[in-house]
């Protein structure tokens, strides 16, 4: 079974480094921090003039367990416990649903809510009862 590590300091530091990341994009571009709307919009661009920033994001994002390497001399854990086909369907899935739903959970969780969007407002619990609905299946009726 899996086990959910408990990692208040963690956690608080990386909400940090997203809620300010968020804040910076937003004061430095006017642009909201969704990491699906970042890819999109650098793979299929609708303006030429935000390709540079988008691409700083993504390989920020990309070579941040690198920079968490040479700061701390350890590797970050990750442990994937499925296969690498499983993480492709997921991809596809999740990518399809911030699709649907007009963004993704960094979007409208981070940055959507604290503008008081009332889309975010809908989408934002959707996505958590939907999480806690696919924990439940997957360690408790499925087994994983």
């Amino acid at each position: 079974m899996m086990e959910t590590v408990f990692s208040p300091v963690a956690s608080f530091g990386g909400g940090l480094a997203i809620g300010l990341g968020a804040v910076l994009l937003m004061l430095g571009l006017g642009r909201i921090l969704g990491a699906t709307g970042i890819l999109s919009g650098m793979i299929f661009p609708e303006r030429t003039d935000e390709f540079t920033w988008r691409a700083a994001m993504v390989l920020g994002m990309v070579l941040a367990p690198g920079l968490i390497f040479v700061v701390t001399g350890a590797r970050p854990e990750i442990t994937v416990p499925v296969s690498p086909l499983m993480i492709v369907v997921g991809g596809v899935i999740v990518g399809l649903g911030a699709s649907l739903g007009s963004g993704c959970t960094s979007g409208h969780g981070v940055c959507g809510l604290s503008r008081l969007s009332l889309r975010s407002a809908v989408a934002v619990p959707v996505f958590m009862a939907t999480a806690a609905v696919t924990v439940f299946l997957i360690r408790h009726v499925i087994g994983g």
